[in-house]
């Protein structure tokens, strides 16, 4: 049986870490993938991914047919978080859907998350919006909420991108304030062809985060596929616009099998773990 004690260094330890850079749930801030994990949080311009209806739902524009991805990380005191997300083109449109569940391991508290985006292309760029839905369950009683996003992108086929999103627009919740509006922007460049044997990736992103100092995330991919097999390191640095525990810097990597993509990502904090490790698989056939 889990002791009060783990109860309470969960609560004050990951959850303060956690939403330091905003008010609301933790599973409403984390990286919208494991890759995104890996680069430090980055996911506005991080597009070809079906985790990207977390982030910027105008990123699954550039998904050819179909999406699929999942991850799956580990906190103190047994808490867990659990997300998945699809997302297919229809013509001219895609659609993308996603939940995420972060279960704090008290048998009685979960944070679950519901999302579903419909993006609009022309050209080369994307339109895209999302309805999301939000309940926190804990002891018993529950709260719910509901918003939007909204987000556009610019790819210039697999070389570079431009994306933006505004997070939780409008909306209200049952009992508190609505959830926290977050805008980004980013810029992810392609340095070599990544359909050769090399790989060479940056992204760059600025966060405003509602009621608090902006952020600047950075990230770099780098590795080597031959055949559709091959490995990729990562790395990304973050600021924190309030007081953290977590660590600036974040490291993370991936195995490329043809489709399959199996990825890593890890973060220090400042708390008896440690660390937190998120694991994560894509499918993109």
């Amino acid at each position: 049986m889990r002791t009060l004690l783990d109860v309470v260094l969960l609560d004050v330890v990951v959850i303060a870490s956690l939403t330091a850079q905003a008010e609301g749930s933790p599973v409403l801030l984390l990286p919208a993938s494991t890759r995104s994990a890996g680069l430090g949080g980055a996911g506005a311009a991080l597009v070809g991914d079906a985790g990207a209806v977390f982030a910027n739902p105008a990123g699954i524009a550039t998904i050819r047919h179909l999406s699929v991805e999942g991850s799956y990380e580990r906190y103190l005191a047994g808490a867990t978080l659990s997300a998945a997300a699809l997302a297919l083109r229809l013509g001219r449109l895609n659609w993308g859907a996603g939940a995420a569940a972060l279960d704090y391991g008290a048998g009685s508290a979960a944070d679950l998350l519901g999302v579903s985006s419909l993006v609009f292309r022309t050209g080369v760029i994307a339109l895209g919006g999302s309805g999301k839905y939000f309940r926190q369950e804990v002891g018993g009683s529950s709260a719910h909420a509901w918003a939007g996003d909204a987000g556009v992108a610019i790819a210039v086929f697999d070389i570079m991108a431009l994306g933006a999103s505004v997070q939780n627009i409008g909306g209200g919740r049952s009992g508190a304030p609505p959830l926290p509006r977050r805008t980004r922007a980013g810029f992810t460049m392609n340095y070599v062809d990544p359909q050769g044997t090399f790989r060479l990736l940056t992204t760059v992103e600025g966060q405003w985060p509602e009621g608090h100092a902006a952020v600047l995330v950075a990230g770099l991919e780098a590795g080597v596929v031959a055949r559709g097999v091959g490995i990729v390191g990562r790395v990304g640095g973050t600021g924190h616009s309030a007081p953290s525990d977590a660590s600036p810097v974040t490291v993370g990597g991936g195995l490329e099998l043809g489709r399959l993509h199996l990825d890593y990502a890890y973060q220090g904090y400042d708390a008896p773990d440690g660390g937190r490790h998120r694991f994560g698989l894509r499918w993109t056939p």
